[in-house]
Parts: C-alpha cells; sequence; structure tokens
C-alpha cells in the first residue's frame, strides 16, 4: 500500500512537459513573437529539456545570464549572415546547405535532450517518439514555412544592411498580431492596435533616407523579401497554435522538436536538390564554409534554447527588452564593422519600435492578469 501511494503522489508531482510548454509559450501566442527565431514553432520553437516558467529559480543572477545571451544571439544573427558574404556581396557557400545544417544541429540537439528525459523519467507516452500517422501529419506545412522564411533571411540581407534587417524582423509581430485576429479570434487592446500601428511606422521611418537621392534606405525588394518574411512566420505561428489546442496534444516539446525538425531536414534537402544542386555536388556540401559560417550556424541553432531558457529562469518580457537592446547594439557594432552611418531617421525609427514593442507586449500582460 505504502509503495502504491507513493507511487500516486510521484505521478501527481510529474508535471506535463506540454502544459509547461503551454504555460509559458502558448498561454500569450502573441507574447511568443519576439526573436527566437521564428515566432511559434511547437514548444515555443524551442529545443530545450523544458519550457516551463520558473522566474524564482536561480534569482536575478540566472535571469541576468540568460537575457544577456539572448540579447547576443539576437544581436549576432544579422551581423553573422552579413559577415558571411563573401566580399561583402554574395554568400561564398550554398545558402541552402547551411541551412540545412543549422536544422539538422537542432534535430540532434531534439534528440539528445529526448534521450536525458529518457534517462530521468523513462520512456513514457509524451517523451515517446512513437506517432500516429494523423499527429505526424501535422508536422510538414510549419517545417515548410519555416523554410521558406529562413532562406528568406539569407536574401534579404542581400539588399540591405545589419541594423536595418534587425529593425524589419519586428514586422512579424504585426503580421502575427493580425493573422491571430483574423483566424484564432484573439481579442487585442485599444492599446495593442496603437501599438502594433506605431511599430509599423517606426519600420518605416527607419528606412528613410536622409538623402534626395530616395526615399528609403532599402531597396523595393529587400523590403518585399522581409514583408513576406513576416508573413511567413505569422502563419506559422497561426499553424502551430491551430495544431497545438486541437485534439488535446500533450506530447512532450522536445519529441516534437524532433519531429518538426526532421522535416525541416528533409525538406531543405529537397531545396538544395532544387536551387543548389550543381554547386553542392560539383563543389561539396560544405564548401565555401568557414569558421566565421561556423559560428553563424551555432548561433542560429542556440537561439531556440535561449529562447527556452527565457521561458524556464525569466519571463515573456525578458525577450522584449532582448529585443529592443539587439537592435541598438546591431546598430552601434556595425558602424565599425560595415561603416554603417547613423541617420536620424533611423535613430528615431528605432525608438519609436522600442516603444512600441514594449506597449504591446505590455499591455499584453496586463490583459492576461486582469
Amino acid at each position: 500500500p505504502q509503495a502504491r501511494a507513493w507511487a500516486h503522489a510521484r505521478s501527481r508531482r510529474t508535471p506535463d512537459a506540454m502544459s509547461g510548454a503551454k504555460d509559458g509559450a502558448e498561454s500569450d501566442p502573441l507574447l511568443r513573437v519576439s526573436e527566437s527565431g521564428d515566432g511559434g514553432k511547437p514548444g515555443g520553437e524551442s529545443t530545450a529539456v523544458e519550457t516551463s516558467k520558473d522566474t524564482n529559480t536561480g534569482g536575478w543572477g540566472r535571469q541576468t545570464l540568460v537575457t544577456l545571451a539572448l540579447t547576443v544571439l539576437t544581436s549576432s544573427q544579422g551581423l553573422l549572415i552579413a559577415a558571411s558574404k563573401k566580399n561583402g556581396v554574395a554568400y561564398g557557400y550554398a545558402v541552402t546547405s547551411a541551412n540545412c545544417t543549422v536544422e539538422a544541429v537542432k534535430l540532434v540537439l531534439s534528440l539528445i535532450f529526448v534521450a536525458q528525459a529518457w534517462a530521468t523519467e523513462g520512456v513514457t507516452e509524451e517523451n515517446s517518439l512513437r506517432i500516429s500517422l494523423p499527429e505526424l501529419a501535422r508536422y510538414p506545412v510549419p517545417a515548410a514555412l519555416y523554410l521558406a522564411k529562413n532562406l528568406l533571411q539569407y536574401y534579404v540581407l542581400l539588399y540591405t544592411d545589419a541594423p536595418s534587417y534587425q529593425i524589419l524582423k519586428n514586422l512579424n509581430i504585426v503580421s502575427t498580431g493580425i493573422l491571430y485576429r483574423l483566424f484564432l479570434q484573439k481579442e487585442l487592446s485599444n492599446t495593442q492596435w496603437a501599438a502594433l500601428t506605431l511599430l509599423a511606422l517606426g519600420c518605416t521611418v527607419a528606412q528613410l533616407s536622409a538623402s534626395s537621392d530616395a526615399v528609403l534606405t532599402t531597396p523595393a525588394a529587400g523590403l518585399f523579401i522581409a514583408i513576406a518574411m513576416a508573413i511567413l512566420s505569422g502563419f506559422a505561428g497561426v499553424y502551430t497554435e491551430l495544431i497545438l489546442k486541437s485534439g488535446g496534444n500533450k506530447r512532450n516539446v522536445n519529441a516534437q522538436n524532433v519531429y518538426l525538425y526532421a522535416f525541416g531536414v528533409l525538406f531543405n534537402v529537397f531545396a538544395i536538390f532544387a536551387y543548389d544542386y550543381d554547386a553542392v555536388i560539383q563543389r561539396g556540401y560544405f564548401h565555401g564554409y568557414t569558421f566565421l559560417v561556423a559560428v553563424m550556424i551555432a548561433n542560429h541553432a542556440a537561439s531556440g534554447i535561449a529562447v527556452s531558457l527565457v521561458m524556464k529562469f525569466a519571463n515573456n518580457i525578458v525577450k522584449v527588452y532582448s529585443t529592443s537592446v539587439a537592435m541598438i547594439l546591431t546598430t552601434l557594432v556595425s558602424i565599425p564593422l560595415f561603416g554603417f552611418e547613423l541617420t536620424v531617421p533611423f535613430v528615431l525609427g528605432t525608438a519609436v519600435v522600442s516603444v512600441a514593442t514594449f506597449l504591446h507586449y505590455e499591455s499584453g500582460r496586463a490583459k492576461k492578469g486582469t
């Protein structure tokens, strides 16, 4: 009887990994759209052992460390992609190859974390990799959306600089907010709608040219790619929210990521054959890889982990601060590294975007607490 009672108590104390992810990320999907990378993959697009929030664990020291890590990773994404261009003009490696390697690293990390869960908890229904075909069929769509979005980030940096890229990435907050309202009937407060409008205006102001030769600093092609990235990120977030809420899905977040990244690797292989087949076959898969490219790949893979750590040890508003600080940090680093010149429109636009992002998330948090 004592053994049965102990087992019953232990089973009640064991948290559901998926519910932890929902508490941290799904409770307010709009709060999930920050620079993790990708605005809404299963489990908040994270590759971590847990995603539940524990804001008191480790104290302010751990929160500060996690916030600093996310800020550095977020600000360095655009910088590393821009720096990896050969002679600052084009990429010396196959973009599809680099993106495929990122997904492969995430897949390996997810498998490691699942194996750790097996070692500590045993193989359970939540962390098992056995899956039915109907459930498996949920993952190709978001994987394809993220494939297109992640590839576009390389091409947008062919038309714009790293600071402008960091500013334009915030458009995914606008697209996701609108799409959640349209497809998931998520209510937005008047303050949030005003913040989304300010954010879009701030991104526009930041791109205004100080010279009379052109109205915008970023060419039209670069702006169209940035808008396409934002829309793809929004649709991916909406679709992910739908599949997470359908059928009472309680699968472990790392097991979910295994399926998602497996399809990501598969689709990236198709992309290699479709777009870079000759280059990869003739010159090799790793042709053009340098130490800097390897750091860029590691950075992209680690970003998801940093976001999940924020969910575990800090809170959502930390991601907002990290995003705002990352815009400033990217700008400061780009001045000596790429010769970026500050303009009055860019400074004003950055300030407006930072304030709008803060208002949007702060309003969502206040609404959630009422």
